[in-house]
C-alpha cells in the first residue's frame, strides 16, 4: 500500500508514518519546514516531499507528482493542521484565518486533487484529520474548533458520493494527544493518549473502513454528551471552564 501523509514532520502523522513503514508500506511524508522532514525521514522508510497545505497549486503538483514518479496514492492521511489558544481578548479575522487556510483550506486543495484520481480509478481511501474539539464550542478554542467542525462536516457530506465510485473517506477525531502543539496548552488535558498510541488506533480503524476514528472513547463520550445538553445546561458547564479574569 502507498500511503502519503501530511504534516508528518512531527507528532501524529510522524508517528503514523512510523507505523505504516513498520508494517511494511510505502510511505511519503509532507510538511512545510524541508530541514525538519528530512531529519524525520532519516528515522525512517519514507520519501521526504516537502510542501505547504495553504499552496493549492503546490498541493496539486505534490499529489501529481507522487502519482507519476511512485504510482496512485491508495491511502491519504490530510493530518496537516495548527491550533492557537485563542482567548475572545486576542480573537483576530488573521487568526481565524491562518487556521481556516491550514486546517480546512489545505485539505480541500488536496481533495480537489485527489478525488478525481480516485474516482476515476474507482479506489482509494482519504483520511482527514480533525478533532473531537470540532463536536462543540468551548471557550479559548473557538477558531480551532470552527475550522475542525468544518472538515467534518464536508467529509460527512462526501462519504455517500465517493462511496458510490469505489473511495472511502474519513475523519479523525482525536482528544488530547502528545504533540508539539498541545505542549502550548497551559491546562489540564484529560485522557492524554501518546502519539504512537493514537497512530495505533488510526491505523485499525482505518483499516475497518469505519467513517469516525475517535478516541480516547471517555472523552469522545464526554464531548458528544455536552453537545447533546440544552442550551442553558451547556453554557453553565463551559463558564466553569473560565480562567480567573
Amino acid at each position: 500500500m502507498r500511503v502519503w501523509i501530511t504534516g508528518a514532520s512531527s507528532g501524529i502523522g510522524l508517528a503514523m508514518a512510523q507505523h505504516y513503514a513498520r508494517e511494511g508500506h510505502e510511505v511519503i511524508i509532507s510538511a512545510r519546514r524541508a530541514e525538519t522532514l528530512a531529519s524525520a525521514a532519516v528515522t525512517l522508510p519514507a520519501h521526504p516531499l516537502p510542501l505547504d497545505v495553504t499552496d493549492r497549486d503546490a498541493v496539486h503538483a505534490a499529489v501529481r507528482r507522487i502519482e507519476t514518479e511512485r504510482g496512485p496514492i491508495d491511502l491519504a492521511i490530510l493530518n496537516a493542521g495548527t491550533y492557537v489558544v485563542t482567548p475572545a481578548a486576542e480573537f483576530t479575522t488573521e487568526v481565524a484565518a491562518r487556521m481556516m487556510s491550514v486546517n480546512y483550506f489545505g485539505l480541500c486543495h488536496a481533495l480537489e486533487v485527489l478525488m478525481p484520481l480516485m474516482r476515476a480509478r474507482g479506489r482509494g481511501q482519504i483520511a482527514a484529520m480533525s478533532s473531537l474539539a470540532g463536536y462543540v464550542g468551548l471557550p479559548y478554542a473557538g477558531p480551532y474548533a470552527a475550522s475542525k467542525s468544518a472538515v467534518m462536516r464536508l467529509c460527512e457530506s462526501l462519504v455517500s458520493e465517493l462511496a458510490r465510485d469505489g473511495v472511502q473517506i474519513s475523519v479523525i477525531n482525536p482528544g488530547f494527544v502528545r504533540t508539539p502543539l498541545t505542549d502550548r496548552n497551559d491546562f489540564p488535558m484529560p485522557w492524554i493518549v501518546e502519539a504512537d498510541d493514537a497512530a495505533r488506533w488510526i491505523a485499525r480503524d482505518l483499516a475497518a473502513g469505519r467513517f469516525e476514528v475517535r478516541f480516547p472513547r471517555r472523552l469522545a463520550w464526554s464531548m458528544r454528551l455536552l453537545s447533546m445538553l440544552p442550551e442553558r445546561l451547556y453554557f453553565a458547564i463551559t463558564k466553569r471552564m473560565l480562567r480567573p479574569a
